[in-house]
């Protein structure tokens, strides 16, 4: 499900009101809230979904957000809002799902436990749930709440700079569909010893996930996750042993990383077989001395290469989407490979001519 970004600019000065316009518009927010007088200088701006609070009988607006409980349902009520106070809100809150297509929560005093009931409850309604968020860290937070999050958020009175945060949350959390091609293996390389990156996640990686990682920023390798059973040693599914240090990794907002910089706090990209992406947060990175081992691929004409460390429990992805250890990779087999164009700048794609050996 997409979710949504709406933008309360009611009762400010119109001046305000439309820099904040121009820039959601850019960032793909076309939902705001407005004073009636405003709606004919708004819809010049841009294509708008404009709702009020206060309607005329002759409003333009594409719909009327209410406050009373006891208003009837109509083509123009489109959402009610309520603010919780009390347990007994969400129940009444609770009762009152389907009556209209969106319920605004305003929660003040106490937000997350209330989300995650009414969230829960919400599941397969016709209604939808816009959280109000008065920062961008809580805008992060209710649209990731019980992994699901909420259908959207409406920001209260918002700056640009928040407008454009939460616009660039909004990309992250849909899931991109990456381009994995299979690359067939031309060389592989037992080597010396090396420093390498384990890198522990604050989620549970299922098969078929793990990260893009590569020796070339060109050419990243899907490096399936711990996931699986071994004889060696226990699953950790939360885990991706990932290469050494110089390796790039594959970062949200389509980044690259060094291993070598990456910290707890700081997000990758979670990447399964098909390309669905999603992202995650790093809880703990662990660097030790290991051997190592280099793969190269050759895919249209191009090789890419990654070092891994030689052990049994490190997995790529084979061309049928099947994880596959390492050490039972042949000349020949065929691997997933995220083949990119451009060169790199501080792991922005930039265009420009660069060699990577």
């Amino acid at each position: 499900m997409s979710k949504e970004i709406w933008v309360d600019l009611s009762n400010q000065k119109w001046s305000l009101k439309k820099e904040v316009l121009t820039t959601a518009l850019e960032r793909g927010v076309n939902t705001v809230i407005l004073d009636e007088e405003d709606i004919d200088k708004a819809r010049k701006i841009g294509q708008l979904k404009i709702g009020v609070y206060y309607a005329t009988q002759t409003t333009t607006a594409d719909f009327q957000i209410t406050e009373r409980e006891d208003t009837p349902p109509s083509e123009k009520i489109q959402a009610r809002r309520y603010e919780i106070k009390s347990s007994e809100d969400v129940k009444k809150i609770t009762v009152a799902k389907n009556t209209t297509p969106y319920f605004i929560i305003s929660a003040k005093n106490w937000k997350i436990i209330p989300l995650e009931n009414l969230i829960a409850e919400f599941q397969n309604s016709k209604t939808k749930l816009i959280a109000e968020v008065e920062t961008i860290d809580e805008a992060k937070l209710f649209l990731q709440t019980l992994e699901k999050g909420v259908d959207g958020i409406l920001l209260k009175h918002p700056t640009v700079e928040q407008v454009i945060e939460a616009g660039s949350i909004l990309k992250q959390l849909v899931k991109q569909i990456i381009e994995l091609t299979p690359a067939k293996i031309t060389v592989i390389k037992q080597l010396g010893v090396g420093d390498r990156v384990c890198i522990d996640t604050c989620s549970i990686l299922r098969k078929g996930e793990g990260i893009l990682v590569g020796s070339q920023s060109k050419g990243l390798f899907l490096v399936h996750s711990e996931s699986l059973e071994s004889e060696y040693v226990a699953s950790r599914p939360f885990r991706v042993n990932a290469g050494p240090v110089h390796s790039y990794v594959l970062a949200p907002n389509n980044k690259t990383r060094y291993l070598s910089e990456l910290k707890a706090g700081d997000e990758v990209l979670i990447v399964n077989s098909k390309g669905e992406t999603y992202p995650a947060v790093i809880g703990r990175v662990k660097i030790e001395v290991r051997p190592l081992i280099l793969i190269e691929a050759e895919a249209n004409g191009e090789t890419y290469k990654i070092i891994l460390q030689n052990a049994e429990t490190i997995r790529l992805v084979d061309g049928k989407g099947e994880p596959v250890s390492i050490t039972q990779l042949k000349i020949g087999d065929q691997v997933l490979v995220n083949i990119r164009e451009g060169a790199r700048h501080f792991g922005t794609q930039i265009q420009e001519t660069i060699i990577e050996r």
